[in-house]
Parts: C-alpha cells; sequence; structure tokens
C-alpha cells in the first residue's frame, strides 16, 4: 500500500502542471478478488478467505495513501476513486424496498467503496467474516477515509431485491435462466443499474460529485460488407443513458459519462475476445472502422440528448 502510495505521489508530481484530476485506484474489488481469490487476474492466487479479506484491506488503504500522496504532490488537485460496486435494484419502488436495496449495497460493497466513505467496516461483514476479518492497525481507517472530490462508478449491469423479515432485512432474488444478457455470461441487461447506482451512492454517503468512469456492454460485433450494425449496443446503451438521466432530472450530482469503449481492446481475462468498443478494430491490421453505436453517439452528443 505504501509503495502505491510512492507510485501515486510521484506520477502525479510528473503531470501535476497539466493534470488536476486525478482517480487512486480502479475497481478495487477485481484486482483483489479476482486476482487473488479466483485467480483469473494477476497473479492468479486462490487465498483463503483471511487472506482475500487482507488484500482487499490493503487495496483500500492504497486508495488513501493515494489520496494523501497525490494531495501533498499537486495542490489544488481534485481527487476521487473509481468503483464498480454491486449494484441492487428494487423489485419494485416501494419505501420497503427501497431501504432494503440500500442495506444490500451497503452490506455487499463493505469492505470496499462502503469502507472509504464511512471510514469503517460495517457490523455485518466483520460477522460473515469472523475470525477472517482483515486485521487492521491504528490510524487505517482514517487513511481509507480520506476526504474525496467525486467518486467515480463503472456500473454495468445489478441484482433485484426486495424487503424480507430475515436480521439483514432484505433478500437477493435469483436471476432468471431467461434474463437477458450482452455477450459477456456477467453482463445482464439491467437498465436500473445506472439510476440506483447513482442513487444509492448519493443517498448513503452524499458524495459531492459523481461521475460514470464506465458504462457499455460486449457484443457479438461482425463486420458486414465492412460495417458493423450493432443494434444490440445501441439498445443496451439508450436505456442506460435514459436511467442516468433520470438520476440527474431527480438532483443528483452526476455530472460526467464515460463510454466504455471508444475501441475494442484487449479485456483483461477475456482477452481480445469480447468487443466493447463503438469502434471495430481489426486487430490483425489495426484498421479501425465506427459502428452503428458510434455513428449513434456521435449524434447524441451532437444534440445533448437522447435519440
Amino acid at each position: 500500500a505504501r509503495a502505491f502510495a510512492d507510485y501515486a505521489g510521484f506520477t502525479a508530481g510528473k503531470l501535476g502542471d497539466r493534470v488536476k484530476h486525478f482517480i487512486t485506484t480502479n475497481e478495487i474489488r477485481c484486482f483483489t478478488d479476482l486476482g487473488h481469490q479466483v485467480g483469473i487476474h494477476a497473479p492468479g492466487l486462490k487465498l483463503d478467505a483471511a487472506g482475500v479479506n487482507q488484500v482487499r484491506h490493503h487495496g483500500t488503504l492504497a486508495h488513501g495513501l493515494g489520496v494523501q500522496a497525490i494531495r501533498a504532490a499537486v495542490p489544488g488537485s481534485i481527487v476521487g476513486v473509481a468503483e464498480n460496486p454491486n449494484i441492487f435494484a428494487p423489485t419494485i419502488e416501494t419505501p420497503e424496498n427501497i431501504e432494503a436495496a440500500k442495506k444490500a449495497y451497503r452490506h455487499d460493497n463493505a469492505p470496499f467503496l462502503t469502507a472509504i466513505m464511512e471510514g469503517k467496516y460495517v457490523d455485518t461483514y466483520l460477522e460473515d467474516a469472523g475470525a477472517a476479518a482483515p486485521k487492521v492497525e491504528a490510524g487505517d481507517m482514517e487513511i481509507i477515509a480520506s476526504p474525496l472530490d467525486f467518486v467515480a462508478l463503472n456500473i454495468y449491469t445489478c441484482g433485484y431485491v426486495e424487503a424480507d423479515d430475515s436480521a439483514r432485512g432484505y433478500k437477493v432474488l435469483p436471476r432468471p435462466t431467461s434474463a437477458p444478457r450482452m455477450a459477456s455470461p456477467w453482463l445482464y441487461m439491467t437498465p436500473e443499474a445506472g439510476y440506483w447506482g447513482v442513487r444509492l451512492t448519493s443517498d448513503l454517503w452524499s458524495p459531492k460529485e459523481l461521475y460514470i468512469s464506465e458504462n457499455g456492454c460486449s457484443a457479438d460485433d461482425a463486420a458486414v460488407d465492412g460495417y458493423v450494425a450493432d443494434t444490440d449496443r445501441v439498445t443496451y446503451l439508450r436505456n442506460y443513458l435514459s436511467e442516468f438521466h433520470r438520476a440527474t432530472v431527480e438532483g443528483y450530482p452526476l455530472k460526467g459519462y464515460f463510454l466504455w469503449s471508444l475501441m475494442d481492446n484487449f479485456e483483461w481475462a477475456d482477452g481480445y475476445g469480447k468487443r466493447f468498443g463503438v469502434h471495430y478494430v481489426d486487430f490483425a491490421t489495426q484498421q479501425r472502422t465506427p459502428k452503428l453505436s458510434a455513428l449513434w453517439y456521435k449524434r447524441l452528443i451532437e444534440r445533448n440528448h437522447l435519440v
């Protein structure tokens, strides 16, 4: 964690005369859990629960130390974090189900965004972890909760919850086998994720500003006569952007949106097998061709409203 802080401070210091906005870490859950629990990302480990929880703690601690290092290196810098929280939408928007969604969101992101925003591990997380709970040194949680200028969210999909009479006060509904999804097996098409990701983060923690640092989808793109008619991606983006618009209309501090992704690229453990871009890339020749989604998104930007 301290090595990361050294890196963050050094890098920010070199860029600070040209850059004022900084994100410390991107998707702590991915580089901790997928790299140290599931083992499909580097370094490819499969640790026990105690090991995974300790890695998570060091991930959020690295973020907090990074915030402090960047601020020290670049006075006046604007610093935030980019997280991909597990989002839950209420099945029906009743007060009880909305409260259930808040509880599920806070608990399921306990070692990540919740810890960063609250400076503590919530009781339900510590109860579940038991003896495998992370070892916390004096001052760690204060560092993890270093004040932020904005929170960035990577939003792709969500689950659904309802209130119940259990101790936790909610239940997560099973995913139907017929649920619509995009080309990645995990990427279910749940546009409500856009609105509820913004709303739950705002209602629970009141960040100064919110940004959507990633939103997009994989699709089975195939060029026919040099043209990719990715109508499925257009449908995905139109529906999600409608939900983000709902959040702004209701007054939530959503200040910007970044589509993932400009071009097809190397998608981590999926390599070049999953295409998220709005520009088609021929990986053999590096030729890049706008897809239908790029033309649609260009028109949206020009008119500044959904088309």
